[in-house]
């Protein structure tokens, strides 16, 4: 599994999954929206936290640095 999230990327991540838990936490968005970007929000630490994100690689794309030889 080949690294494809970079570090602007992951911080952007996980502080998206931050305002989703403020937000949910703090009663402004429930139900099924809730559980939708609860999933969403999860998925996104994950990937973080992984450097890799499954629909970067479909795509063929990457945010992280080139490894120099």
């Amino acid at each position: 599994m080949k690294q494809n999230v970079g570090t602007t990327d992951k911080s952007i991540r996980v502080l998206m999954a931050i305002v989703i838990a403020i937000l949910y936490f703090t009663d402004v968005i429930s139900g099924t929206l809730a559980i939708i970007l609860g999933i969403i929000g999860v998925a996104l630490v994950i990937t973080s936290l992984f450097s890799f994100c499954p629909a970067y690689a479909i795509l063929k794309m990457s945010t992280a640095k080139k490894e120099t030889k």
